[in-house]
């Protein structure tokens, strides 16, 4: 189900029929529910989120600030609930496995990221944003399909 519905959001940004296709923005509120509720089944929620709020007209840095805010709270959130217990738990098997190295590695590309981003932010356009999260849904909906992710 979920990747029937990253397949079709991922066709209304790349099909240039549906460019004007726009929610009004008092269903944000219904918009972040969905997508959580959906995001939380599968693990998606910045992706399902991106794909909602790339509709509703918001212009290209109250976009990227909304997204970049919603995405502080949800993993900050994310990070206590399953900090707290994995910490209280099994520390010993990231320390034995690897797992150090592992949270080492994506902390670092979490901030090469940003900072990378927050260079292009000036060079790119609501468009190019629109047409690659088509083209990344699209690739997550297939990835979902053949059980890759």
């Amino acid at each position: 189900m979920l990747s029937a519905i990253c397949h079709l959001k991922a066709i209304f940004e790349l099909v240039p029929g549906f460019e004007k296709l726009a929610f009004d923005p008092k269903f944000i509120p219904f918009g972040g529910a969905v997508s959580g509720f959906f995001g939380g089944l599968s693990g998606h929620q910045g992706a399902l989120r991106t794909a909602f709020l790339i509709r509703t007209g918001l212009e290209k840095n109250a976009f990227i600030g909304t997204m970049v805010i919603s995405a502080i709270v949800v993993d900050v959130s994310r990070l206590i609930i399953y900090g707290s217990t994995f910490f209280a738990r099994d520390f010993a098997v990231l320390k034995t496995q690897g797992g150090i190295g592992l949270v080492i590695a994506g902390s670092l590309a979490a901030f090469i990221g940003a900072f990378i981003g927050s260079r292009l932010l000036g060079k790119i356009t609501m468009r190019f944003i629109q047409i690659f999260v088509g083209i990344m849904l699209l690739l997550l909906s297939v990835a979902l399909g053949i059980g890759l992710v």
